[in-house]
């Protein structure tokens, strides 16, 4: 059975910074694509991030570029989302998953696991 785990929200001022970590349990890891999504009340679920199962291909949405940085650890399974300067807007419930032969990093309909997601609040 895959889950995937999310830790690491919380409430934080804008500016500041939280890492988000996913553990992973349940499948091969490094043959998945992981990725962060965000959804805010009352809006459509956003892609933010996406790493390829190596590592080596990395994408982002265009409203956190330059401020998050998605990375992996596969001897432990693991996910990280660092999220700098983070803006009021940054608010919503972060969401990890994984996606086995992800064509379309940016889109949702690719990935065929998800957490259960973490709640980060940004106050202004």
């Amino acid at each position: 059975q895959v889950q995937l785990a999310e830790s690491g929200g919380g409430l934080v001022q804008a500016g500041g910074s939280l890492r988000l970590s996913c553990a992973a349990s349940g499948l091969t890891f490094s043959l998945y694509t992981m990725g962060w999504f965000r959804q805010a009340p009352g809006k459509e679920r956003e892609f933010v991030a996406a790493l390829s199962g190596s590592g080596g291909d990395t994408y982002y949405g265009d409203s956190v570029k330059g401020r998050f940085t998605i990375s992996r650890d596969n001897a432990k399974n693991t996910v990280y989302l660092q999220m700098n300067s983070l803006k009021p807007e940054d608010t919503a419930v972060y969401y990890c998953a994984a996606g086995y032969l992800v064509t379309r990093p940016f889109s949702r309909l690719d990935y065929n696991y998800w957490g259960h997601g973490t709640q980060v609040y940004v106050s202004s």
